[in-house]
């Protein structure tokens, strides 16, 4: 029972941190992406 509590615990521990890593590459593309479209939005005022 106690293998199986450590288990589960491990598998939950991992994963936890795979899925921080993962949002904060999603976080960093959509900061890029907004970056872009920024950068365009300035080159085409026309005013």
């Amino acid at each position: 029972m106690k293998k199986m509590l450590s288990l589960i615990l491990g598998l939950t521990f991992a994963l936890s941190l795979t899925a921080c890593n993962t949002m904060e590459g999603v976080g960093q593309d959509m900061e890029a992406a907004g970056d872009a479209i920024e950068g365009e939005a300035a080159e085409n005022k026309n005013y």
